[in-house]
């Protein structure tokens, strides 16, 4: 049995000396130090030997579990030592080498645009206002005299949460709100998103749109039309020609539609404005007398206009995009370009 035991002892160490792996190396320690190991089998065969040759006999197994213990403990630390190098080695950075660049970001077209249009109407005196993209029917409809089951609801295509919840069609909402809360004189712009059924190349579910209001004493048409005037000529071009068409929204009397000068013919016609020379821009109009009365304005003593404009329809004609959803893309292929 002592031959055994140094065998098993020398059988083991060199096995272990051999692993590669820590993998390799708890198969080893399975195989002569596990709980079912020749190792222990031979201690429990002890108690067959002679008892004068059991201390020795004992004393040897010792020696070889601790010896086979530490070679394990020793390689393991080896192996551990040698992966971290490699590791190390693999992960290693040559600051020798070139780095790569950083790519700069671009501000968005639709984000451009609307930073652009805020820029040329406060520099004529509005002020921005906000308000929530979750409305209620009052304040969407009802509040700018557009009552229940009137037609004309049916030019927003509304997206209801429930019955008085709504997806705001527009950011008019934000105009009862203030008026509700502050007298004339007001100067206001309201910019955001506003949501309805619409999907194709030119519409889109989800799109920004930028409201103004002008309220005091004695405002004419006139001044709408020196306002809007400006702004579509900073917007699009000091020489382009502006005019303005009649037209109905409910919160409006009078209305008017307000084109520009088609930006691709320069007014000759072609398929972008269909051969007419002109391209509609934006909705405007007096603030109609309703209105001024449900946000406890006295008609007779103040007058006011309003407009509407949509931006990605802006953006849209800024830059020659054909089609409105290459805005909510989000492909970086074509936000470079800007």
């Amino acid at each position: 049995m002592e031959d055994k035991i140094k065998q098993l002892k020398e059988e083991a160490l060199k096995a272990i000396g051999e692993t590669q792996t820590i993998a390799s190396l708890d198969e080893a320690r399975i195989k002569y130090a596990g709980k079912k190991s020749d190792l222990q089998e031979l201690l429990k065969s002890l108690g067959s030997a002679a008892p004068e040759e059991r201390p020795k006999l004992g004393a040897l197994v010792n020696e070889a579990k601790t010896a086979i213990e530490l070679a394990l403990s020793g390689r393991k630390a080896a192996l551990q030592k040698s992966e971290q190098t490699k590791k190390i080695a693999a992960e290693k950075v040559d600051i020798t080498m070139p780095g790569k660049g950083i790519r700069r970001g671009h501000i968005h077209p639709l984000t451009q645009v609307m930073e652009e249009a805020k820029a040329i109407f406060i520099r004529m005196g509005f002020e921005i206002a906000e308000g929530p993209e979750v409305e209620t029917d009052y304040y969407n409809f009802d509040g700018l005299n557009i009552p229940p089951h009137h037609p004309s609801r049916d030019m927003w295509s509304t997206l209801f949460i429930k019955d008085d919840i709504l997806l705001r069609t527009h950011t008019s909402p934000v105009q009862i709100r203030v008026m509700e809360k502050k007298k004339p004189p007001l100067a206001i712009i309201a910019p955001g998103r506003v949501y309805r059924r619409d999907s194709d190349a030119s519409h889109s579910p989800i799109f920004q749109q930028l409201e103004g209001f002008l309220v005091n004493k004695q405002v004419t048409f006139g001044d709408l039309k020196g306002t809007l005037t400006e702004f579509l000529r900073q917007m699009f071009g000091k020489d382009k020609n502006v005019r303005f068409r009649p037209s109905f929204f409910p919160f409006t009397e009078p209305s008017a539609e307000a084109d520009v000068e088609c930006v691709m013919c320069k007014g000759k016609g072609c398929r972008l404005c269909k051969d007419t020379g002109w391209i509609e821009i934006l909705g405007s109009g007096m603030i109609d007398p309703n209105v001024f009365k449900a946000v406890g304005y006295d008609p007779e003593k103040y007058s006011g206009f309003a407009f509407g404009m949509g931006i990605d329809r802006i953006t849209m004609l800024k830059y020659g995009i054909d089609n409105i959803r290459l805005l909510y893309e989000n492909d970086v292929r074509f936000l470079e370009q800007f």
